[in-house]
């Protein structure tokens, strides 16, 4: 197995790992996600019908309003939200979403983690160290 190491920046401490699930598409916290669920219920976007929940969420960052930090809390409280997350581009609503998920998070990789990373890759976010090891799936 192919395993790939990338360094960055920690936004929210920790460390975890699991499945990865990759998006191009920003994610809207208000009305872009069912807390419930951990889906995206955007119509039209790329994992419109999937949960993050129990992922190593990998995404541009966040789009829309404020909502984020309310929608991400929900999904922590009631068990659906991510196991950690990796995003290229900080903002305050993807930063505090992802404070209020209490997941690790980082950012400012040393290489754009949506060219490296793909769906189903097993994924160890170490942000403590600002590590994030990579098992390629094939």
């Amino acid at each position: 197995m192919k395993k790939i190491v990338l360094h960055g920046r920690k936004i929210v401490g920790g460390c975890a790992e699991g499945e990865a699930l990759v998006t191009h598409d920003s994610i809207s916290g208000w009305g872009g996600v069912n807390p419930m669920t951990g889906k995206i219920v955007e119509v039209r976007h790329e994992l419109s019908g999937q949960s993050f929940a129990d992922k190593v969420l990998v995404f541009p960052g966040a789009k829309g309003s404020s909502g984020w930090s309310g929608i991400f809390h929900s999904t922590r409280l009631v068990g659906t939200a991510p196991k950690a997350m990796l995003f290229n581009t900080m903002t305050t609503k993807v930063a505090l979403g992802a404070v209020v998920t209490h997941a690790p998070a980082m950012t400012d990789l040393d290489e754009d983690p949506l060219k490296i990373i793909e769906t189903g890759d097993w994924v160890k976010v170490d942000a403590d160290n600002g590590i994030v090891e990579i098992t390629k799936k094939s």
